[in-house]
């Protein structure tokens, strides 16, 4: 199962690849992640991170400052 995460804020596009019923929270981690600063958008609606990826596409947003 492979993933494209977008970061727009950061103009950055990363791919996941991982296996079926893997989480957010899960793809997120394994690409140096912290959940707890973003915001997953799936078809353009938030998710919960522990829910199973069920797209080929998302956007995370940054919802805080990391200076």
């Amino acid at each position: 199962m492979e993933c494209t995460l977008h970061f727009p804020r950061e103009g950055v596009t990363l791919t996941y690849t991982g296996t079926a019923g893997d989480t957010w929270e899960t793809a997120l981690l394994s690409l140096g992640v912290n959940p707890d600063t973003v915001i997953v958008f799936a078809n353009g609606v938030p998710v919960p991170q522990d829910d199973e990826i069920k797209t080929d596409e998302a956007e995370i947003i940054s919802t805080c400052s990391r200076g």
